[in-house]
């Protein structure tokens, strides 16, 4: 089968975007019902529209969903990452079948220059509630700090430096570089 191109584009509210990066998001949590080829970028994302309804009817922005041993895989429209407590950052290996998604692949390479130690590696939900910061990716919302995670609050409640750092240096790099 010839492989196909579908390009969409929709008005981001870049303003709206802003506030909530500096205020913070809320997330939820929910497993991860996705068939086991989540790398693959397809239209069949059911599962997913599913996980972001329920983040919306439960007032969140985003929902992490996490897989049968409660490791967080991505966000419904995101890839996850977390502060943790020795202060590493950390985001899953996209050896475990998560997206590669575009965004990520950018925070990856601004993550080397700004000197931040990075593991790639899974984490917990638990883990992920004692976190100093938890954020998304994401090519829409770029860099999004979530503040809380189910109704806890993660770390003091405040976008962490990391987050709001990353997302600064992300957008002044989009901003040279657009055409």
């Amino acid at each position: 089968i010839a492989p196909s191109v579908i390009v969409t584009a929709k008005r981001l509210d870049l303003a709206k975007g802003e506030a909530m990066a500096a205020k913070g998001a809320a997330g939820v949590t929910q497993p991860d019902i996705r068939w086991g080829r989540c790398d693959i970028k397809t239209v069949g994302l059911l599962p997913n529209v599913l996980a972001k309804q329920a983040a919306r009817e439960r007032g969140a922005y985003e929902c992490l969903m996490y897989d049968e041993m409660g490791l967080i895989t991505e966000g419904a429209s995101t890839n996850a990452w977390i502060v943790d407590d020795d202060g590493r950052l950390r985001t899953r290996d996209t050896q475990a079948n998560i997206l590669r998604g575009v965004t990520r692949e950018a925070i990856l390479k601004l993550v080397e220059a700004e000197g931040i130690e990075l593991d790639e590696r899974p984490f917990s939900v638990e883990e992920a509630k004692r976190a100093r910061e938890v954020f998304v990716t994401a090519a829409s919302s770029f860099v999004m700090p979530l503040v809380s995670l189910d109704g806890v609050k993660i770390g003091d409640g405040k976008p962490g430096p990391i987050a709001t750092r990353l997302r600064e240096v992300y957008l002044e790099q989009a901003r040279r570089e657009a055409i």
